[in-house]
């Protein structure tokens, strides 16, 4: 039996705010398009920034990210390359090259100002801490 594997993990910034849709099975689908930069120095010793775009297509998400997944947010993205092509209205081929996230592979990297709390303290919240004349340890 011969080992095949096809994973991709990515970590960019979303192009466009997530669509939803559902699908004639009632699935729902949720795509959206991820930039990752790779840097280098070109000859001359200029640094040179190189986009690529990422078309991400998700199954059955949660409500949760529907809030979340919004343009310019970082966003990981864990899943495989998927190839498929079909025929446009004019009968043209078109080829897609896309990534199909696993069930549980987005992770919003970015949760200010979209209504996600994590547990720690804010960091304009005071931390409640024991005064001096509080602590009525000898030590």
């Amino acid at each position: 039996m011969a080992f095949s594997l096809n994973k991709v993990m990515l970590i960019g910034n979303l192009g466009q705010d997530a669509e939803h849709r559902f699908t004639t099975n009632n699935t729902e689908v949720t795509s959206f398009s991820v930039a990752t930069t790779h840097s280098y120095k070109n000859r001359e010793g200029n640094w040179v920034n190189e986009t690529t775009w990422h078309n991400v297509v998700a199954f059955g998400l949660s409500d949760f990210y529907k809030n979340v997944l919004k343009k310019g947010k970082k966003v990981y993205v864990e899943g495989r390359i998927s190839k498929r092509d079909y025929e446009n209205k004019d009968g043209q081929k078109i080829y897609v090259t896309e990534i199909i996230a696993d069930r549980n592979g987005i992770i919003p990297l970015d949760s200010r100002d979209d209504g996600y709390q994590s547990s720690a303290a804010a960091p304009d919240e005071p931390v409640d801490s024991p005064t001096p004349e509080d602590d009525d340890l000898p030590f």
